[in-house]
Formats: C-alpha cells, sequence, structure tokens
C-alpha cells in the first residue's frame, strides 16, 4: 500500500491536467476508420463501477435525457477505466457509462489507464465536483476520505478540487450532522445552505423538519437555529455600520455571501451602500478563476 500514500507528480492539479495525457495518448490506431489514438471499444458488460465513487445519487430523469442522447450520437467523451482483474473498473465517466446501458450500447469508448487508489479517488471526485455532479454530502464524504486515509491536509485538498479552504472546511463540518438531516441534504430537500445554519443547534432534526415544512430562507433558518441554543451561547447581535455597509454589521448580507460563497466554492465578499456596491470575488489560481467564470456563464466544464 505504499503507493497510496506517494501519489504521483500529477495529483494537486486540475481535471484537465490529470486526464490532459488522454489525447497524448501515443498508442497507435488499429485503422483510420475506428476510435481515435489511444481510445479502445471495450463491451459494457467488462466494465465495472468503483465500489468508492464518490457520486452515490444519480437523477434518473437526467440519465434518460443522457441516454436518448448516446443512443442518438453515440458517447462523445470516453470514460476512463484502470484494469481490474480481468476486466476494467471506472475511473471517470460513471454516469456515462450507466447512460450507455439504458441506450443498449454493447460497447463504448475507453481509455484505459493504470492509476493508483490515490490517483483513482481524486480524479473522480475532481470531475464530479467540477462538473457539480456531487450533493454537499457526497462531497463532504470524499474530502473526509482524501484527509482520513491519504494524509492530504485541507490546503493541498482545497488546491486540488479549486475551491477554497474555508470551503473544504465548511462542508466536512456537514457531516457532524444527524444522519437523518444528512439525508435531507442529498434529496435536496435542505440546501447546503439551511443545514450549515443548524449545525451545533440543539435538536437539529426538528429544526431540520420545521425549515422544509415552513419553507424557511437560509436567513430565517439561521435565526431559528440561533433562538434555539441557550441564552449564553448566542452572539451578540451587532449593529449596522454607517455608510457602507458589510456582512460585519448586516447579518443578511453576511448570509447572502455565504450562500455565493456555497455556491462557487470560493470567498465571495459584498459592500453596498446608498450610491450602489461591490460583489468581490476571490480565487487563487488561474483553474480556479476558469472554474468561476464558467460556473457564471452557465458554459459546460
Amino acid at each position: 500500500m505504499s503507493d497510496i500514500k506517494r501519489p504521483r507528480g500529477g495529483l494537486g492539479r486540475g481535471l484537465g491536467a490529470l486526464l490532459g495525457d488522454i489525447a497524448r495518448d501515443d498508442s497507435p490506431a488499429d485503422n483510420t476508420s475506428g476510435p481515435p489514438p489511444g481510445v479502445r471499444l471495450i463491451p459494457v458488460s467488462a466494465i465495472a463501477p468503483h465500489p468508492e465513487q464518490p457520486r452515490r445519487h444519480f437523477d434518473e430523469d437526467a440519465l434518460n435525457e443522457l441516454a436518448a442522447s448516446i443512443a442518438e450520437r453515440g458517447i462523445i467523451q470516453p470514460i476512463v477505466v484502470r484494469p481490474h482483474g480481468h476486466n476494467y473498473q471506472i475511473v471517470a465517466g460513471e454516469r456515462r457509462w450507466r447512460a450507455a446501458q439504458r441506450a443498449r450500447l454493447h460497447e463504448v469508448p475507453v481509455v484505459v489507464r493504470d492509476y493508483t487508489d490515490t490517483e483513482t479517488l481524486q480524479i473522480a471526485l475532481v470531475e464530479n465536483i467540477q462538473r457539480q455532479d456531487l450533493n454537499a454530502i457526497e462531497e463532504a464524504e470524499a474530502y473526509s476520505r482524501l484527509l482520513d486515509e491519504f494524509g492530504h491536509t485541507q490546503e493541498v485538498l482545497a488546491k486540488t478540487v479549486h475551491k477554497s479552504r474555508s470551503h473544504v472546511a465548511n462542508l466536512l463540518r456537514l457531516l457532524d450532522l444527524p444522519k437523518p438531516v444528512q439525508a435531507r441534504v442529498v434529496d435536496g430537500t435542505l440546501s447546503m445552505g439551511h443545514a450549515r445554519a443548524i449545525i451545533g443547534a440543539p435538536d437539529a432534526e426538528a429544526l431540520a423538519e420545521q425549515v422544509v415544512s415552513k419553507g424557511l430562507s437560509v436567513r430565517q433558518t439561521e435565526k431559528l437555529a440561533q433562538n434555539a441554543k441557550p441564552a449564553s451561547a448566542r452572539k451578540p447581535r451587532r449593529e449596522p455600520v454607517e455608510g457602507t455597509v458589510t456582512s460585519a454589521g448586516d447579518a443578511d448580507v453576511a448570509a447572502l455571501e455565504r450562500q455565493l460563497g456555497d455556491l462557487l466554492g470560493v470567498k465571495v465578499r459584498i459592500t453596498f451602500g446608498a450610491a450602489g456596491g461591490a460583489v468581490t470575488i476571490d480565487y487563487s489560481t488561474l483553474d480556479q478563476l476558469d472554474m468561476i467564470c464558467q460556473r457564471l456563464s452557465g458554459e459546460p466544464i
């Protein structure tokens, strides 16, 4: 297991860097009419999903839409697999593999790579996160495993997935919630912002039930959780400052900063006053900036 503790130098980069060598594979093509160099066709039945895939929930409607597209146009992006016994195990692309089965394809295009357990998990994590395919609990569980089993620090992990360290830390805190509350985050009835607001509050399950049944906003949820705490544990209310308002002087502004930060995965600051204001989005790398721009524009990643 020594290879798990010493991942290759490619780790810690973005998904494009992790998988970028696929297009430069020097394996010769079998014929000019077949798949591109480095890509081969493998029977769907010879491929199995990775049991530790970070993503656990697959939207049925989205899978059916993808299956219809694959049935009409085929699989455009190859599935990345690694040798596993006499067959292959998915590294990246389980959603495409599932959709291909629904489209009744017998073979799928793949790229075979000999990745270690650490590399496999990190690539699956980065691919899903950059495509926003994981719910908050799945993402938090994947982070936790990378930290606990593979010795990563939060700082290194944040750079790998192009998120802020505070975003990683906030997600990990979700795992402190009771399992029934986590289940609400997984099924989408409770957002990450709502879940964060009730962390550490007494009887978080009852609070989550109130939030869902009453359709409370994140700010209302924060007030509810604050009032549920003993008086000695409540934070004193800070009075708004005159002129330009920041999150230090307005709880609603702070809540909005957190919501935008959760959406983008980076630190967001908001200031405003009588003449207008500004929204500042912090980033630390060009890859992180590129991810932010794509999420704001709605372009595919």
